[in-house]
């Protein structure tokens, strides 16, 4: 048998089995997409499904690619998706020209678009959107066989879908308050300059909870630290609540952390000689309108500890301390750099849960984790490799931190 058909049939039969193995739709969709671009030769691609409820607009469901498409969407006969959608036939730019599909460039903005496959997507019962498949990875354009095998990958998902429900429920985000574009951060060390930030493009939505994962030295607390002000990115930009912070000055960075950013990290930071309202305290006479010690402690559940020392605390207390002491200033943003990494089973979930009462009640929360069930709770998850956003999803049913497990 040709070696380009054995192949094609592997990557059929791979695709094919990580959708079945799949436990709810959800995981069949982000799991499928993964192995149909580790088998196919695309090197990004997109899932567009159909809202129902909302005149069967296009939402981006799942992507594998360095662009935010949070705020994309498309209504059926509105660009290729769209076309696609409606017209329930394949549309292929093996050799793409912007003219070809405005709408693609301007979804991709930021990615040199060379080639383009974009697949109608159905399973047993009815149209659940379309999948877009950018450039040969590598570089180039994808081939006429390569087309064909995505096409048939995509016909196989719908197949393996089964009696799965439909994706109809949609994550509305709220209004775009943080914004980086292109960021890049080099850490000089003599003649070796080492790059943890390669050109990320992100947007973060006001009182959503977002994930920012991946393998260590992958750049996600570099992210972080820049966002919450307390880094600069060496090029591109950054902007928060409308102002350019790119190249501010640090007056202009500490003002924007003391008046917006509160922060949880790994270690509790606790000051050993005060006790849990003392702490609080120390933080409620820097910031103007600070929230009560005694508020914050109720609202982390340690009303009835706010005398105790550190020392008189378990690990998990004193993670809420911290919480409680972000919480001081009211912030518009909390950043959480692996809250619960130091922390049992136990012990996390109770800290998860203080934090999803928090996030309830409109906080934004971006946190830098590597536990993947954390994932669950989040409004999106962003992993993040070499430096670059690889991909991202959005969870249309996020779990409860009582219902996560590890």
């Amino acid at each position: 048998m040709d070696k380009s058909l054995v192949s094609a049939y592997r990557a059929l039969n791979e695709a094919q089995g990580a959708i079945a193995r799949a436990d709810s739709l959800d995981d069949a969709l982000r799991d499928g997409l993964k192995a149909m671009l580790q088998n196919c030769g695309a090197e990004y691609g997109v899932i567009w499904y159909a809202d129902k409820s909302n005149k069967n607009r296009l939402h981006p469901y799942f992507w594998v690619c360095p662009t935010d498409l949070t705020s994309r969407s498309h209504l059926p006969g509105e660009g290729a998706v769209g076309r696609v959608f409606r017209t329930q036939k394949t549309e292929r730019y093996l050799s793409f020209s912007p003219t070809d599909d405005p709408q693609t460039v301007e979804d991709f903005a930021g990615v040199n678009v060379v080639s383009m496959l974009c697949v109608p997507f159905s399973d047993d019962r009815d149209s659940l959107g379309c999948i877009q498949f950018i450039n040969r990875d590598g570089g180039g354009s994808l081939s006429e066989e390569e087309a064909d095998v995505c096409e048939m990958m995509v016909m196989l998902a719908g197949l393996a879908m089964g009696e799965n429900e439909y994706l109809q429920s949609q994550w509305s985000p709220g209004k775009v308050i943080v914004s980086v574009r292109g960021v890049t951060r080099e850490f000089h060390n003599g003649d070796v300059v080492p790059r943890a930030l390669k050109g990320v493009n992100l947007d973060v939505y006001e009182g959503e909870f977002l994930v920012l994962l991946g393998e260590s030295g992958c750049g996600k607390s570099t992210l972080l630290n820049i966002l919450g002000g307390m880094d600069h990115p060496t090029s591109g930009t950054f902007e928060c609540f409308g102002e350019e912070l790119s190249n501010a000055d640090q007056k202009t960075l500490t003002e924007y952390r003391r008046d917006n950013v509160g922060f949880i990290f790994q270690s509790y930071n606790l000051m050993p000689n005060l006790n849990a309202r003392q702490n609080l305290e120390l933080i409620a006479s820097l910031v103007p309108k600070p929230m009560s010690a005694d508020e914050a402690l109720e609202i982390v559940n340690l009303g009835d500890r706010k005398e105790n020392y550190p020392s008189q605390m378990s690990g998990g207390q004193q993670q809420r301390v911290s919480i409680a002491r972000a919480l001081m200033k009211r912030p518009r943003i909390i950043m959480a750099d692996e809250p619960t990494a130091a922390l049992d089973y136990t012990t996390s979930i109770e800290v998860l849960e203080v934090m999803e009462k928090i996030i309830g009640e409109g906080t934004t929360m971006i946190m830098v984790t590597h536990n993947e069930e954390i994932c669950r709770m989040a409004d999106r998850v962003v992993r993040m490799r070499g430096g670059r956003v690889h991909e991202v999803s959005v969870n249309r049913r996020k779990a409860h931190a009582s219902e996560l497990v590890w």
